[in-house]
């Protein structure tokens, strides 16, 4: 007799470990009705948790992830072991402001063992953990789990380079959903794959290395039989790049196959050195419209869970003009590449690879690569159009530094999803690259505020930009005021003049300077301003490096007084540049600052982070009107 509603009884692994196989089964169509249903509410990641259900069902019933350590390469496949660790209550809350987040987060739980919005490190953090483990003499299993996209990482393979070579008991789970990582060579590696399988493989294995270590000689023995069958499976089949690494390889290995992954798990968890399991799932398992179409489920808004159709239609995003102007553009100029980083289509770069296929390169999660290979193309005569999301374009830091701005080459950097983000969180705001962008040596940032303006600016990047340009755009659409445009015969010495200045309100009381959508905001809030008897000047910057300092200084002189007004982090924008400059020139006009202070900002709705951090248009009122009151 199998229980009614086995998940609602379930809170952690002592609860699985009492189930049979049956129970178990159920319990994973109840784990994907529960997904689909409260998804289907929130928005979130569907596909990809989907797939991992049963993979996720035996990882927690064979480890304690309270004590053992499971450690996710981008988290977004974690929303199935939240459910098990005693957060299906909270699952309506999922990536709210104050709420569930999207993604492993160790302050909501002792199970998360890491935070994990990035990808391709969790076999480096894994490895570190298990080194503490041996140091500290400690007692528990250490796993790391990766989507063979995160292979397409360089760091991966750094980790699993050290990790092979550690000899340290560690677990290394690569799902792949997707493509094959060892091909099939013919009807004996299908079956000697088989064979290393089966049940009884392991036992036999273990027994033979037992009993062969108590003959007089065994150990001798057993190293020359263990070389003679290496020998023989390398002259039939080949070995594993995982196996030459160092790495005890278990695989493939079907990932729905429930009882299968329990055995196998127990297996790997009994090994003395480092194990690669390889899982063979399908995304959006078990969910038709999410199988079809893994894609759009990846990362979904609100749907209708009956048919997997989207409750709103999308109106026009900012990247949706990116990837419609780069088509224009790539008619025009025959020099024109697009790069992305496993991001074609988030950038909106699909149809340009449809018109332009020989043109269009997607280096998978490799932003460092994808940089360095737009020097090389830049250097050689291309003009390289790389667009990736300002969080991932962090970890090609060095490479903007020493691959492109040294040597001012023109490439085009679209960096998208720039300022907040909304429910992704953390791992995810837009909320750094001003500030790192800016210390790069010439550099040029622009700032659209409208998907107009981005168009005209893209064009200009591309067509009339000699150097290093990067055009930084949020997620979404303006959803307002449309703008203005850079001058087609813009050059940088303009730059630094009001010709990268859009003045959208004259003032006496206080100059506000801002950049890209939130001047919709400010816009407002310098209206509210007016009503308390306060005249804002608001200055919307089209530049932000460099920055147009001859327009602010002379509306700072006008007005007495500057607020500068970002959504970046403290130090991460260019409110202390601006104030520098102040000083630097001996203006004794003070220079106040709102932005969204020196934490990272969690997950939530931008409406909602707006308010928290003060960014909405009564927030920044507020602000300035304190400002204004205290400086009289």
């Amino acid at each position: 007799m199998i229980d009614e509603n086995i998940l609602k009884s379930i809170h952690g692994h002592e609860n699985l470990i009492g189930l049979d196989l049956e129970q178990q089964k159920k319990l994973c169509q109840e784990i994907r009705d529960f997904l689909i249903d409260h998804v289907a509410k929130t928005g979130g990641h569907l596909a990809s948790n989907l797939g991992v259900v049963e993979l996720t069902v035996a990882i927690e019933t064979v480890f304690d992830t309270a004590k053992d350590r499971l450690v996710f390469d981008v988290g977004h496949q974690s929303y199935v072991h939240k459910i098990l660790t005693d957060r299906q209550a909270p699952f309506d809350t999922l990536r709210a402001l104050g709420g569930l987040a999207g993604f492993p987060k160790p302050g909501e739980s002792e199970t998360d063992a890491f935070v994990a919005g990035h990808a391709s490190n969790s076999v480096s953090v894994a490895l570190g953990m298990a080194r503490a483990r041996t140091l500290q003499k400690k007692h528990y299993n250490v796993l790391a789990l990766l989507g063979d996209g995160a292979l397409t990482g360089g760091l991966a393979y750094e980790g699993l380079n050290d990790a092979g070579t550690s000899n340290l008991p560690l677990i290394v789970i690569l799902n792949d959903n997707e493509m094959s990582i060892t091909p099939n060579v013919g009807g004996i590696s299908h079956y000697l794959g088989k064979l290393r399988l089966r049940p009884g493989y392991f036992g036999l294995k273990r027994a033979y290395r037992t009993f062969i270590k108590k003959v007089p000689g065994g150990q001798y023995i057993y190293k020359c039989t263990h070389a003679v069958k290496q020998w023989m499976k390398n002259s039939l089949i080949g070995s594993t790049m995982f196996e030459n690494m160092g790495f005890l390889y278990i695989g493939p290995v079907d990932g729905h196959d429930l009882s299968r992954l329990i055995y196998l798990l127990d297996v790997a968890k009994r090994s003395e050195k480092p194990v690669l399991f390889h899982v063979k799932t399908t995304k959006g398992k078990g969910y038709l419209p999410a199988e079809k179409d893994p894609t759009k489920f990846h990362g979904i808004g609100k749907f209708c869970p009956e048919n997997g159709s989207l409750c709103s239609v999308p109106s026009m995003t900012f990247s949706d003009t990116f990837g419609k102007t780069m088509v224009e553009l790539g008619e025009k100029h025959k020099k024109l590449c697009a790069i992305t980083a496993a991001m074609l289509s988030g950038t909106c770069l699909t149809a340009f690879q449809k018109a332009y296929p020989e043109r269009t390169f997607d280096v998978g999660i490799a932003e460092g690569h994808a940089v360095s290979m737009a020097g090389g193309l830049a250097k050689a005569g291309m003009t390289p159009v790389v667009a990736i999301y300002s969080t991932f374009l962090q970890r090609a830091y060095d490479m903007i530094l020493q691959d492109v701005t040294m040597l001012h080459l023109h490439v085009v950097f679209a960096v998208d999803r720039a300022g907040l983000v909304g429910e992704d969180g953390e791992t995810h705001h837009g909320v750094f690259d001003v500030g790192y962008l800016r210390q790069a040596p010439g550099m040029t940032v622009l700032t659209p505020a409208s998907c107009l303006e981005l168009q005209n600016m893209l064009r200009w990047a591309v067509e009339r930009c000699t150097g290093p340009v990067a055009v930084r755009y949020p997620r979404g659409g303006d959803g307002a005021y449309a703008g203005s445009a850079l001058p087609e015969n813009l050059s940088e010495a303009m730059l630094l003049t009001n010709a990268a200045v859009h003045k959208m309100r004259e003032g006496k009381d206080v100059t506000l300077v801002t950049y890209g959508t939130i001047a919709n905001s400010v816009l407002e809030a310098a209206g509210l301003l007016a009503e308390k008897g306060i005249q804002a000047e608001v200055l919307r910057l089209l530049c932000v490096k460099p920055l147009p300092m001859e327009a602010i200084f002379a509306s700072g002189k006008k007005t007495g007084r500057v607020v500068v007004i970002e959504e970046a982090c403290y130090n991460s924008g260019i409110g202390q540049a601006i104030g520098y400059a102040f000083s630097a020139r001996n203006l004794k006009i003070p220079v106040r600052l709102i932005d969204l202070g020196r934490e990272f900002v969690p997950h939530g709705s931008n409406a909602a982070l707006y308010e928290k951090y003060g960014l909405d248009a009564a927030g920044i009122a507020k602000d300035v009107e304190v400002i204004c009151r205290h400086e009289k």
